[in-house]
C-alpha cells in the first residue's frame, strides 16, 4: 500500500469547537489553528445570544455576526449555529466528532459548573495552548480606557477600580497597559500565513487599512475583494 492509499485508508478525525466568539480576534483564531492540527475537519458550535445571556451575559456582536465572522476563518470547514453552552457527548455524536477542543481556562455556566466536565470525564476532550495577552473582555476594556497615547507609556495611570470592573480576567493583560504580549515572531507568521506565493502571470491586488477590531465590515470588503479570483496582498501600517 503506497503513502495515497494509506492517506484514504485512515479514518477522517473530526474536531468540534465551540463557544461565543464575540469580537473575533487572534485569540479566536489561534485557538482554531491549534484545533484544525489536531486532526482533518474542524466543526465550530457557536452559541446564540439566548445562551450566551443566560450563561454570561449579552454579547457585544449578535449571533448573526458571530456566525459570519467564524465562517470567514480559514481553519473552519463547518459552523454550527446556535451550539447548547454545555458541550455533551450527544453534540459530538450528532456531528461525528471524536473530540472536543479547547484553551486551557476554565469556562463556567450558570451554575458555576465546567461547560466541558461532561467531555472531559469521557475522555474526549484536548486542550490548546491560550494565547496571552488578548481576550473579548480585555478588548472591551481598552476601548473604555483608550486615549490617542494609550499604546505609549506613560505616567498617567488609569484608576484601578475603573479598571477592574472592565476586566476581571486575571489571566488577560491590563487593558490600562496597552501592550500585546502576542509578539510576531517569524514562526508565528509562518503558522498563520498560506506559505504560497505568486506565480508568473498572478494578478496581485494592494489593499491596506488599520484594521482595527476587525469585523464583518472588514470580511464582507475582504470577500469582495478575493471574488475577483486574484491574489491579496494585505499590508497592516
Amino acid at each position: 500500500m503506497n503513502g495515497n492509499d494509506s492517506k484514504k485508508a485512515r479514518k477522517q478525525v473530526r474536531v468540534w469547537c465551540d463557544g461565543c466568539y464575540d469580537m473575533v480576534h487572534y485569540g479566536h483564531a489561534n485557538q482554531l489553528r491549534q484545533a484544525k492540527e489536531m486532526g482533518d475537519y474542524l466543526i465550530v458550535g457557536i452559541h446564540n445570544d439566548e445562551e450566551i445571556a443566560k450563561h454570561k451575559g449579552p454579547p457585544v456582536f449578535n449571533e448573526k455576526e458571530r456566525y459570519k465572522m467564524v465562517r470567514a476563518n480559514k481553519w473552519v470547514d463547518e459552523v454550527v449555529e446556535g451550539a447548547p453552552y454545555v458541550t455533551t457527548l450527544e453534540t459530538l455524536d450528532k456531528y461525528n466528532c471524536d473530540f472536543c477542543v479547547h484553551g486551557n481556562d476554565i469556562t463556567l455556566d450558570a451554575e458555576g459548573l465546567d461547560t466541558y466536565r461532561l467531555v472531559k470525564t469521557a475522555g474526549r476532550y484536548k486542550e490548546c495552548e491560550r494565547t496571552a495577552g488578548v481576550s473579548t473582555t480585555d478588548l472591551v476594556g481598552r476601548m473604555l480606557l483608550v486615549t490617542k497615547d494609550h499604546h505609549h507609556s506613560s505616567d498617567k495611570t488609569p484608576d484601578r477600580e475603573q479598571a477592574s470592573s472592565i476586566s476581571r480576567d486575571s489571566t488577560s493583560h491590563s487593558p490600562w497597559t496597552g501592550i500585546s504580549q502576542f509578539l510576531p515572531t517569524t514562526r508565528k507568521i509562518i503558522q498563520f500565513s498560506e506559505g504560497k506565493s505568486p506565480k508568473p502571470g498572478d494578478r496581485i491586488i494592494y489593499v491596506s487599512g488599520a484594521f482595527d477590531l476587525f469585523h464583518i465590515g472588514h470580511v464582507d470588503f475582504l470577500e469582495k475583494v478575493a471574488a475577483l479570483d486574484v491574489i491579496i496582498k494585505a499590508i497592516i501600517p
